[in-house]
């Protein structure tokens, strides 16, 4: 199962990659999450790669890609102008798009700046159209001032630290405890390579996961400027627009029930720490509230639906926020079946 790396230079960046299928198949790029790379891949491509020409890329500052600097102000535009200088230079004009968390906030900015490329686009566990933390109701309102709450600074510092010392301790936890179902075994195999892969994360002030800035406002942190981290806050990420795209290719949401990384009582969410008495000094819901990402992604999504697109949500039963690591053969006949059908 295991696919050996191959590697592109283009002017902003060296792009690491995995391939199967063959090149006259139906095209599919597969776009990793945060704390991942494209190794989290190799068992749908497994299944799938009779069917469909297959490329996985590495973003910069995951697995064996660039380790380069992160300007956060750019949005999730900086990993989308990557990836559209690597499609173009594997010659890809026309292909289906599936993102994963942090990869499916990629996927809708890049259909976003380039829906004319995307045949179908698949959403795995997407990060909320209104970025991660920091923002209240289902239209995505902006909880004050800017940024609270959000960023790099909510990131699980343990973890990074873990990264930092490569201890496989923190990162085999949150593979155990986020990525699968409470309960959920993956292959010890499987299970040592998802921690490899976490361990390659650039950790960095501008890279893994960012910097952040004191605040006095509770929970007193609020994004920087820099790193992976920082893309995803409010501050830097909307992807509301995507309802206005004029070539609307139709859209597959998948996510699972037991997730509890994107969720509308997310345990990543500082406001639900608070609430849950783990992060001292929550102010309540009526000054700092949790954020709603399952619903505000399905608000967006109806809004494209009102517009004229098409798309479809699936909930996998028993699943973590990795669909494919829980119910890796339902999954990849789910894809095949919405890629290779007729609308």
């Amino acid at each position: 199962m295991e696919k050996e790396y191959k590697y592109i230079t283009t002017p902003r960046l060296t792009t690491a990659y995995i391939e199967a299928g063959q090149a006259d198949k139906p095209k599919l790029l597969l776009l990793h999450g945060n704390f991942s790379s494209a190794v989290f891949y190799e068992g749908l491509m497994a299944r799938l790669e009779e069917k469909y020409y297959m490329i996985a890329p590495d973003f910069r500052c995951f697995g064996k890609s660039s380790a380069l600097p992160v300007d956060a102000t750019e949005g999730l535009r900086v990993f989308t102008e990557d990836l559209d200088e690597f499609v173009r230079a594997i010659g890809w004009d026309k292909f289906s798009l599936c993102g994963w968390s942090m990869g499916g906030g990629i996927a809708m900015q890049y259909v976003i700046d380039h829906c004319e490329k995307v045949e179908k686009l698949i959403l795995q566990a997407p990060l909320s159209p209104y970025g991660f933390g920091g923002t209240y109701d289902i239209d995505g309102k902006k909880v004050e001032p800017l940024g609270i709450g959000s960023g790099a600074g909510t990131a699980n510092q343990e973890l990074l630290k873990a990264i930092q010392e490569k201890d496989r301790a923190i990162p085999g936890q949150v593979i155990d405890a986020v990525y699968v179902a409470a309960g959920n075994k993956l292959p010890a195999d499987r299970r040592e390579k998802y921690i490899d892969s976490l361990l390659m994360c650039s950790v960095g002030e501008d890279m893994c996961q960012g910097n952040f800035v004191p605040d006095s406002n509770w929970p007193f942190v609020r994004s920087g400027d820099k790193g992976v981290g920082n893309t995803m806050s409010p501050q830097y990420c909307d992807l509301s627009s995507l309802p206005e795209i004029p070539v609307k290719p139709p859209v597959m949401w998948i996510r699972g029930d037991k997730d509890i990384m994107v969720s509308d009582n997310s345990s990543c969410d500082l406001a639900v720490l608070g609430r849950m008495g783990i992060i001292p000094g929550y102010p309540g819901e009526n000054v700092f509230p949790s954020q709603p990402m399952v619903s505000q992604t399905r608000h967006v999504l109806e809004m494209y639906k009102a517009q004229g697109g098409k798309y479809e949500e699936v909930v996998f039963a028993e699943s973590g926020h990795g669909c494919m690591l829980d119910h890796e053969e339902e999954f990849a006949q789910t894809v095949d079946e919405f890629i290779s059908g007729m609308n």
